[in-house]
């Protein structure tokens, strides 16, 4: 889910000395640089957080993955093998490498290490597994780490406190806790949106306004921009759904004319390419309603052109 990835990393690069700190479990580790996380492959894509961290002398790459459920195509191991090995070629340093669960029920089945023995050649990547969950989340609220704090709803609450009261004493306390009021609003408006993994609206928005704290949400530049993607998202199923409509009424043709029409517009796709060609050519209308909804969804014509391929 984009929105928990965009809040986690924005948390990540406003606090790297707390999640270095977290992950490695050790307080002498001193961050030198947030690293942009971009890595150029074949297909770009980027891991959710890079930091270079001087320990004991030593520069290392500390390496976070964030996950709201579990990775199954490809396996969170082998994702990580890839991760891992690009920034070993990138940066040329020791990385320790660690993948943080959000949801409760995640991660349960990872084994935090991509093994392979085939034909004498042994190949081996160990990261950590971090189930938020499993944290005793009262020890985060003490301790005082400001970008951990936002993650403490999906942490372990104290023995015997029901979700309801453990999620308002995480959310008085970012509310109470002493950082600017500019930067309250992101931590704040951060924290409410990742409690969505975990607690039903009503219960959110009843404490949202126990503690008075709506309006300041409603400043915050993470909290417009999520909206922002929520309608966008909104507009977009709204389109998918629209054209299909006209599908079941226009039949063929007209499926044809949506799929070309959705391609011209996002990616220049011309009468003469050939792509034009082989869609023309499918006869198939519950195959053109899958390619109506990949032509709307996917990032690049060459990733359609490998939709339109399987």
């Amino acid at each position: 889910m984009a929105e928990f990835d965009a809040i986690s990393k924005h948390l990540i690069q406003t606090y790297p000395d707390d999640f270095a700190s977290f992950t490695l479990g050790r307080e002498d580790v001193e961050v030198l640089a947030v690293i942009d996380t971009e890595q150029l492959t074949i297909e770009a894509h980027q891991t959710d957080s890079l930091i270079r961290v001087r320990i004991d002398d030593e520069e290392v790459l500390v390496h976070n993955e964030f996950q709201t459920t579990d990775s199954t195509n490809p396996p969170m191991p082998r994702r990580m093998a890839g991760y891992i090995g690009h920034a070993i070629r990138q940066h040329g340093l020791p990385i320790f490498s660690n993948v943080i669960y959000l949801r409760p029920n995640a991660g349960r089945r990872d084994p935090g290490y991509y093994v392979q023995e085939h034909l004498g050649y042994q190949f081996a990547i160990q990261y950590r597994v971090i189930r938020l969950i499993e944290i005793e989340g009262e020890h985060v609220l003490e301790s005082g780490q400001s970008g951990l704090i936002p993650f403490t709803p999906l942490m372990k609450p104290p023995e015997g406190m029901v979700l309801d009261a453990w999620l308002q004493q995480c959310i008085h306390t970012a509310r109470t806790h002493p950082i600017a009021r500019s930067s309250k609003a992101d931590y704040l408006a951060g924290m409410v949106a990742l409690s969505e993994l975990v607690y039903a609206s009503e219960t959110i928005s009843d404490i949202i306004f126990k503690e008075g704290i709506m309006d300041l949400i409603r400043e915050s530049s993470l909290f417009q921009s999520l909206t922002q993607e929520s309608r966008a998202e909104a507009r977009e199923e709204g389109l998918e759904q629209g054209l299909e409509q006209g599908i079941e009424q226009g039949g063929r043709q007209r499926a044809i004319e949506d799929i070309l029409d959705v391609l011209e517009i996002r990616f220049d796709l011309s009468e003469a390419h050939p792509l034009s060609a082989r869609i023309a050519a499918i006869d198939d209308l519950q195959r053109l309603k899958q390619l109506l909804r990949a032509a709307i969804q996917v990032s690049s014509l060459e990733a359609f052109e490998q939709t339109l391929d399987v």
